[in-house]
């Protein structure tokens, strides 16, 4: 008989349950090595898995005293402090906490947020480790880096045209009634979009650039250069790419387009404010003297507060530091002598709204941290407590034993459901499974800091643009 129709001896065997099944889930739902990765695509380490109950008095804190606020009033809070209360190292869940803030503040650019009072958008900064974030003028990169992951610029170059398009085609510009946000911005950042619908992009330039707030704009700004230059007729968001890297050289010159050139288009787009959520912020003061810490802490009040830059002027950007409980020491003699402590300070002797207190966990909120994780891989819903497998004596115990640090609770239980599903005569995780297959490492949470400090430094905004 032929091979082709030649069946094996052995059969394979039917019904096997998947390695989670038998405890009603897909897969482990608990990261791994629980340090968040906002660009990752797996949800349980890039902050989509996320209990917000668990951070109500903050997140509420932040919404009442900045989100809220109207960014037309020039003393409205401009910088922030989400300070850390716990001394037991990293992983109490503030940068999960953040890419949730970023991701409320985005979805709606804060207007379903301040019942249309403000419109603003939000980036998420993360200073490089082993001190190549020290400088101010590195930190400014950073920005940079953050504004263009972000993809705000393509969107605000997209509202521009827009708006210029339902002004000189208002016909044309029906097309865009029946299509998403997303792909508006899309076609709007092709040319080929445009030469597809015989729109002459002179006229479009030329509308943009007489906007209120564009009209001051240097000749040489991108957005300029379409009308200008032959050689630039199509500006997208690559283009402030090169011109950040190749034309501007200085620091002062980037400084300006940061914080004076490219607030005016931002405001030219329909944004009245931006906020700038800076994590893990004592990579920077780490590694300076205190001579570089005072010099970063002026620069700082100086775009912020006191400077020439249309942002010192108007307050576009409110930033938002994240720090560990030890940093406010760090820092307080270069905030005090550079006179940040009179304008936003770190130290505040009583209450103050701008410092948000980051507190530790407790059982409960342990309870619902895995909780929500099991939710999202949950086959069905078979009547099974919300916990299970795990039970809430077992629960009490791994937050004990983690000292309620999220993420040594979600490595623990990670742990533990790895261990339960290979043992067949278990059937729940309890007090006594955790007791007995408990695994304690030291300074487990300062493990997941991702500080890759041996890393040989990069081009930065090369590297966020995934260009070598």
């Amino acid at each position: 008989m032929s091979k082709l129709l030649k069946k094996p001896t052995e059969k394979t065997p039917e019904n096997i349950q998947a390695k989670f099944e038998k405890f009603n889930l897909k897969e482990n739902p608990f990261p791994s090595e629980p340090v968040v990765n906002k660009d990752s695509q797996d949800k349980r380490i890039n902050g989509d898995i996320y209990e917000q109950q668990i951070r109500t008095k903050e997140y509420d804190q932040i919404l009442n005293t900045f989100i809220k606020q109207s960014q037309s009033d020039p003393n409205h809070h401009r910088l922030g402090y989400i300070i850390d209360t716990s001394y037991i190292g990293r992983g109490n869940g503030k940068s999960a906490f953040l890419v949730n803030l970023q991701n409320k503040i985005n979805k709606e650019y804060c207007l379903d947020l301040t019942n249309e009072m403000n419109k603003c958008f939000s980036i998420y900064v993360t200073p490089e480790p082993g001190g190549r974030t020290k400088t101010f003028s590195k930190f400014i990169d950073s920005i940079f880096i953050a504004i263009i992951k972000s993809g705000v610029i393509k969107v605000s170059i997209g509202i521009l045209r827009l708006e210029a398009l339902y002004e000189i085609y208002p016909e044309t510009a029906k097309v865009f009634n029946e299509i998403s946000d997303e792909e508006i911005i899309e076609n709007l950042n092709d040319l080929s979009w445009f030469e597809n619908h015989n729109i002459k992009l002179s006229k479009i330039s030329e509308y943009i650039i007489n906007h209120e707030f564009l009209d001051k704009l240097p000749s040489e700004f991108p957005l300029i250069q379409e009308k200008l230059n032959l050689s630039s007729p199509f500006i997208t968001q690559d283009d402030f790419i090169d011109y950040y890297t190749r034309v501007l050289k200085r620091k002062s010159e980037k400084h300006e387009f940061i914080f004076t050139d490219l607030v005016r288009l931002f405001l030219g787009a329909g944004f009245n404010g931006a906020y700038v959520l800076v994590d893990d912020f004592e990579r920077i003061p780490d590694f300076q003297s205190a001579r570089q810490k005072k010099d970063f802490a002026l620069e700082l009040r100086s775009v912020l507060f006191d400077g020439l830059y249309l942002n010192s002027k108007i307050g576009f950007y409110n930033i938002l530091l994240v720090l560990h409980a030890g940093v406010p020491r760090l820092i307080s003699d270069a905030w005090a002598e550079s006179g940040m402590e009179n304008r936003a300070p770190i130290s505040p002797p009583t209450s103050s709204k701008h410092v948000i207190h980051f507190g530790k966990l407790n059982k409960e909120h342990a309870k619902l941290l895995i909780q929500k994780y099991l939710e999202e891989y949950r086959l069905d819903n078979k009547g099974n407590s919300s916990l299970y497998p795990f039970t809430e004596g077992a629960i009490s115990v791994i937050g004990q034993l983690s000292e309620y640090n999220a993420a040594k609770i979600l490595k623990m239980a990670y742990d533990l459901l790895d261990k339960a599903v290979q043992l067949k005569d278990i059937d729940k995780i309890d007090e006594e499974f955790v007791e007995k297959n408990k695994v304690l490492e030291d300074s487990s949470s300062e493990k997941y800091s991702s500080d890759f400090s041996d890393i040989d430094s990069e081009n930065l905004v090369q590297k966020a643009l995934g260009k070598n």
